[in-house]
């Protein structure tokens, strides 16, 4: 860290903790056939990535999905198993992001969607007062609202770009090992977050 100046955060699996296979069986009991081809976290179908990416709306991702649950599913419903994946904010870790920005640049890019976006963002509220994740960075950064998503370049390269930021002075931390592929072809500095590991333990020793 001794020439690192800013951080750029993931969220979901770095700071949001998430289960993705919640909302596969959420989806499953809503009676979709075959959730895995058309959602995969790494490879996404195209009606995930248009979603992550603000190409097509809410609303025409529930009359896509409607074609793919049982008769008589509710947007409601489909809403929710949608939203099944979103966990909790660990404290320690929303702490953590507030001492570490005494230190560095701040930036969060994840991606996202709006559905998801109002959900976490009334987890933070509901269960720690917070309103929103920008109180915690300079700028947070959301791929519906980009009109690109990791690890496609232009997503890092737009938070550089932005902020004035130096690519060998930024470190980028994410779960998705092809995140971490793409941010390196931008010249970021990358760290790769693998489970069980959290970012209190890759920042526990430089805080005492």
């Amino acid at each position: 860290m001794k020439n690192i100046k800013n951080i750029i955060f993931d969220l979901g699996g770095v700071i949001l903790n998430i289960d993705h296979q919640l909302t596969r069986e959420a989806f499953t009991a809503l009676g979709v056939q075959h959730f895995e081809q058309l959602y995969n976290q790494f490879k996404g179908s195209r009606l995930f990535d248009n979603l992550e990416t603000g190409h097509i709306t809410p609303e025409g991702f529930l009359a896509e999905m409607k074609k793919h649950v049982a008769e008589g599913v509710t947007d409601e419903q489909i809403i929710a198993a949608w939203n099944a994946m979103l966990l909790d904010f660990p404290l320690q870790r929303l702490q953590l992001l507030q001492q570490l920005r005494q230190h560095y640049g701040m930036y969060l890019l994840s991606n996202t969607n709006a559905i998801h976006l109002e959900t976490f963002n009334k987890i933070l509220q509901d269960t720690r007062g917070i309103p929103s994740l920008s109180v915690f960075f300079d700028k947070a950064y959301y791929s519906h609202l980009m009109g690109y998503r990791k690890p496609d370049p232009e997503s890092y390269r737009m938070v550089l770009d932005e902020n004035d930021l130096k690519a060998e002075e930024t470190l980028f931390i994410d779960d998705t090992l092809p995140n971490i592929e793409g941010a390196k072809v931008v010249g970021l500095q990358t760290l790769h977050l693998q489970a069980p590991k959290t970012i209190l333990d890759i920042f526990r020793p430089q805080n005492g």
